[in-house]
């Protein structure tokens, strides 16, 4: 397999010799499979990056032991630790910084070396590339999360689900909401130009949203303006879904609907990332206008 992830080409786009590219008849391997291919060479490039490995994994277990340290106490009205709480919201907040943030800087950056360029050359689909971001940022995520998880159990006692519906419920949250984070990623970073104001541009709505979206404070301390305002993202529901998971039902006197509306979840994640995903393949362009 070649460098840019499809078999019989080299890093600089140019062809290989073998009876792929002889042959007229020859079949390229499916959408899926270029993907899985590209999802690969994404994970090598990645953990040769020791500086963002290190971020991404350690900014969800800072802010952990930082708020773990800092807040003590229950959940008011519960006898549920704060600890307990704001775990599943660190938790929907490190896959919002692997799926959404991550992604968007790789693609940018993509742009800006080129990279995306060579690809254009090559017999590749725009949904493998997708993919390959997508598969990528899933198994990045699980790695983050399992540590995150490890660690709240080890030095905060946090409570792993006790029932397999809630372990189903975790998994599916996870899946659907780092998938949506992915796609939203892939989506901005077709429009980000430059890689290195991708950053920038990502950070912003990241750190808001976090604020707004009940990760380290119960919603019902919002007002109901910023409530609604965090309801209309993903990282909300993403953080209600994983608290069904981590907290008991007593909990449910800190949600505003009382409720932890699981098909809304379920509904609303799929609507985002079904949405970012086909206006990303409608809106992204292997260059820009002004290259030739």
């Amino acid at each position: 397999m070649s460098a840019l992830g499809i078999p019989g080409t080299t890093s600089s786009g140019g062809t290989g010799t073998g009876p792929a590219e002889r042959s007229p008849n020859v079949h390229l391997p499916s959408a899926l499979k270029l993907g899985v291919r590209r999802a690969r060479l994404e994970l090598l490039q990645y953990f040769r990056q020791r500086d963002a490995v290190v971020f991404t994994f350690g900014y969800p277990l800072i802010m952990l032991l930082i708020f773990g340290s800092i807040f003590s106490g229950n959940v008011q009205g519960t006898n549920i630790p704060y600890v307990q709480y704001f775990t599943a919201g660190i938790t929907a907040t490190g896959m919002m910084s692997i799926g959404f943030q991550s992604v968007s800087i790789a693609i940018a950056s993509d742009r800006t070396d080129k990279s995306i360029k060579r690809l254009r050359g090559l017999p590749m689909p725009q949904l493998s590339y997708f993919l390959g971001k997508l598969l990528a940022a899933l198994v990045e995520g699980v790695i983050q999360t399992t540590l995150l998880i490890t660690c709240a159990v080890i030095f905060f006692h946090v409570h792993l689900p006790a029932t397999a519906g809630r372990w189903f419920t975790l998994v599916w949250v996870f899946a659907l909401g780092l998938g949506t984070c992915a796609g939203l990623g892939v989506l901005l970073g077709g429009w980000v130009k430059d890689g290195r104001t991708a950053n920038a541009v990502t950070l912003p709505p990241f750190l808001v949203l976090q604020f707004i979206s009940g990760v380290f404070f119960p919603l019902n301390q919002l007002s109901p303006t910023l409530r609604t305002i965090g309801g209309l993202f993903p990282l909300k529901w993403m953080c209600q879904g994983l608290r069904s998971v981590f907290l008991s039902d007593q909990a449910l006197v800190a949600e505003p609907s009382h409720a932890w509306q699981l098909p809304q979840t379920a509904l609303i994640l799929a609507a985002w990332l079904v949405g970012s995903l086909l206006l990303a393949l409608r809106t992204f362009r292997w260059k820009e206008k002004y290259e030739r």
